[in-house]
């Protein structure tokens, strides 16, 4: 019988599991283990079909029609029955069928109807040809090419079948399926309620944008990617501001957090300063699974659970937390709303058109600018790798993925790269 670990064992007793090492976990280890240890919640609520895109289906569909639910045209032309073609190459146009015309009219041999694209395909009609395709003499088309029998034409129930499936539960709503829902004639969908996530900002050199700076201190950038990207992602913001290097304030304010939200986010406070106090008080009021991981940028960060309340604590350098929100949790918070099979994008070759240095050891995760040429792609990565270069991140459309045994990398070699456009 397999043996269940639960997160508070395996804080108690971290020899439980031999790869367990919260001093420096690989990104992969890291993944599981954040999985595993999520619980995942979730209510739903209906809204308008309009108002759902970027929600999580709450529910399978299944449809009560048949879509289309009459057969029609797909395109401007001339339906006939092909077997009238077959006997002679001019058809007399008997009639002009417009898209909405719900007439019931039947079509002799050796006649053809005008037709617009939706319009429904007439009786005694089993074929339709584009204007361009026929030659029009007076009331009369003329066909010199015999067409395949039934093209042109969208069967009923082509596109989705009555009682049958539509969308599963747990599905990303993006236009192509708020259009799909309201072509069942759907106007309030079932969905997963948003995700609430706290965030806050620790530490008394961090100073809020419009506020004026001193010698010493920085604006705090990460108080505002953070919580782009959490809207990008559409998930409800709770932003409890900037918290100073204050133990029983930072302990307050993760009591709130945890009251009112369904996962915690910080930067900074992971590290090993002496007044990076997270991890103290995470482990007198919660539990810490990890704090540590073997990737740059990225290495100080902390998972664990405030209560029943997941915890994330990103570095306080922006690029290494925006890293480490988009590799680890972004995933999760997804998992958490129901996003049902939810994926990093793939890895991508790409030929390098600069070197790289890199010591085996670390995942490395550099910032890059590709291009599609002749069908492949190259890529170099942009000047200033340091983990506090935010503008690394604006020039970028790309991660270079470096693995952890992986050396530096010569010119033309090649590597793998994760497209920007998939992550946000």
């Amino acid at each position: 019988m397999k043996k269940i670990i639960s997160l508070e064992n395996l804080v108690n007793d971290p020899g439980c599991l031999s790869e367990y090492d919260p001093n420096a976990m690989t990104i992969e280890v890291a993944r599981k283990y954040i999985h595993n240890f999520l619980k995942v919640n979730l209510e739903t609520e209906f809204v308008n079909t309009e108002d759902a895109l970027d929600r999580i289906l709450g529910e399978t569909i299944i449809s009560k029609i048949n879509v289309p639910n009459y057969n029609n045209s797909a395109m401007d032309g001339f339906a006939f029955n092909l077997d009238s073609l077959i006997e002679k190459n001019t058809l007399k146009v008997a009639t002009t069928i417009l898209a909405g015309d719900l007439s019931k009219q039947k079509i002799k041999p050796g006649f053809a109807a005008q037709i617009m694209t939706g319009s429904k395909i007439p009786d005694g009609t089993d074929t339709v040809l584009p204007f361009e395709l026929v030659k029009q003499e007076n009331d009369s088309i003329v066909v010199n090419e015999i067409p395949k029998k039934g093209v042109n034409i969208r069967r009923l129930g082509e596109d989705i079948k009555k009682n049958g499936e539509v969308l599963k539960k747990g599905v990303f709503l993006r236009p192509a399926e708020i259009g799909l829902i309201a072509s069942i004639g759907i106007s309030r969908v079932k969905v997963f309620k948003k995700l609430k996530v706290s965030f806050f900002s620790t530490g008394d050199e961090v100073v809020k944008a419009g506020q004026p700076i001193k010698s010493g201190q920085v604006y705090d950038s990460n108080h505002f990617t953070i919580q782009s990207m959490l809207r990008r992602i559409n998930v409800e913001c709770v932003d409890l501001g900037i918290i100073p290097d204050d133990k029983k304030l930072i302990e307050k304010t993760f009591k709130n957090a945890a009251k009112i939200s369904d996962a915690i986010i910080t930067t900074g406070g992971v590290s090993v300063g002496k007044a990076d106090y997270m991890k103290d008080i995470l482990k007198k009021l919660g539990k810490v699974l990890f704090w540590k991981l073997s990737i740059k940028p990225g290495r100080p960060m902390a998972y664990g659970a405030f209560e029943k309340t997941p915890y994330f604590g990103l570095p306080g350098n922006p690029v290494a937390a925006m890293i480490t929100f988009y590799q680890l949790v972004q995933p999760a918070l997804k998992y958490l709303m129901g996003h049902d099979g939810y994926k990093l994008p793939t890895l991508l070759k790409a030929k390098c058109a600069a070197p790289i240095t890199k010591r085996p050891g670390r995942m490395e995760f550099q910032r890059g600018f590709y291009n599609s040429r002749n069908g492949e792609l190259s890529v170099k990565p942009t000047p200033h790798q340091g983990s506090g270069i935010l503008s690394s991140m604006s020039k970028a459309n790309c991660l270079i993925v470096l693995d952890m045994d992986q050396e530096s990398i010569k010119v033309d070699d090649y590597v793998n790269i994760q497209l920007m456009e998939g992550l946000v």
